[in-house]
């Protein structure tokens, strides 16, 4: 693989996969794309099927049925040691007898590099990492956020074709994931490697991927760019999953609901008649009003936002997420009167 072409990135073609243990389908009929130098990251709960189709994608895991192709090539049967990707787990699998400059040069090693061939390169990739004083170091010396750096710099050393992400962030604390999370997107964008991201954390795919794919017991429920997933799931499921949703009684007809007595767009996919709308809770408005249909219960802040939760006279809780300097101004038990935003809502039966 010459740097041009890692640079400019290959084509990924997963399609039409199944992997079948015993009764379970943990792949169900999965097609994705990924262009060239693109970041997509599948995101799922647990036993979804996104770590299996990234297991595929490595070689380290073969398919019941369906072809995995890179830049054109078919490597459904090819061994893991032939498909040239880098990988980069939850667990740093760091050698703990190797410096950090040997750690990243190791691969450069397996495959026949000088020596003076191999520190250059592991040199360069530890400075796009930012750890270019660290070299000498083991990875007992280093944190977990500086040994997943290394993980990732390891991985970039050989120069694949693609980049495979495997929960990477999942051990470290709330801080240094953020930390990482940007920094793998930089280095990404900067080496333009097609990358494959799996995790079950909703903000991070949503910060770092050109496109999110939501899985759902094996089949690939919707694929976009974060902000379309975002204000427009194509599914029951996306909806639900992805960040937080009222569900609030809808009607729909005509391709407009009716909730909260606002009329605004139903979304492609919605049912008509009778239905729940899922409406993002940023899309609720809530003014306090003495003759208003519903009452304050709990106002939670949470720095420059607070959740202000409202009950409805039917009992229904609507959350609404507002500027805390508005929703300060809100107590439990003052009477409000609701709206919503005419954005388009999803409603399912």
């Amino acid at each position: 693989m010459t740097t041009t072409q890692t640079e400019a990135g290959l084509a990924v073609e997963l399609t039409d996969l199944t992997r079948v243990y015993g009764q379970v389908r943990a792949l169900d009929g999965l097609t994705l794309h990924l262009a060239p130098g693109e970041l997509v990251a599948l995101l799922g709960p647990s036993g979804c099927g996104k770590t299996t189709a990234l297991r595929i994608l490595a070689g380290l895991d073969q398919p019941t049925s369906g072809r995995v192709e890179v830049g054109g090539r078919d490597l459904t049967d090819v061994p893991a040691n032939k498909r040239d990707m880098g990988m980069v787990f939850q667990a740093y699998s760091l050698f703990p007898h190797l410096t950090v400059l040997d750690n990243v040069a190791f691969g450069l090693k397996l495959r026949g590099k000088d020596g003076a061939s191999r520190r250059r390169i592991a040199q360069e990739k530890l400075e796009l990492v930012g750890l270019a004083e660290h070299g000498s170091r083991y990875a007992s010396q280093l944190s977990g956020g500086q040994q997943q750096r290394v993980a990732l710099a390891r991985a970039l050393a050989i120069e694949p074709s693609v980049l495979l992400l495997d929960e990477p962030l999942s051990a470290l604390d709330a801080k240094v994931r953020v930390q990482l999370r940007d920094e793998i997107r930089r280095v990404q964008l900067e080496v333009g490697t097609t990358t494959l991201f799996v995790t079950h954390d909703q903000e991070e795919a949503l910060a770092v991927a050109d496109r999110v794919g939501v899985m759902n017991a094996g089949r690939l429920e919707q694929l976009a760019p974060p902000a379309e997933l975002y204000s427009a799931p194509a599914t029951r499921f996306v909806g639900e999953f992805v960040g937080l949703s009222n569900r609030l009684p809808a009607t729909v007809q005509g391709g407009v609901a009716a909730v909260l007595g606002r009329n605004v767009p139903a979304l492609e996919g919605s049912t008509t008649g009778a239905g729940v709308a899922l409406v993002r809770p940023e899309a609720v408005s809530v003014v306090a009003d003495p003759a208003g249909d519903a009452t304050v219960t709990t106002v939670m802040f949470l720095g420059p936002l607070s959740r202000v939760t409202c009950q409805l006279a039917d009992g229904t809780d609507v959350v609404a997420q507002l500027a805390s300097a508005d929703a300060l101004r809100l107590e439990p038990g003052a009477r409000v009167r609701l709206d919503v935003e005419p954005s388009p809502v999803l409603v399912v039966s």
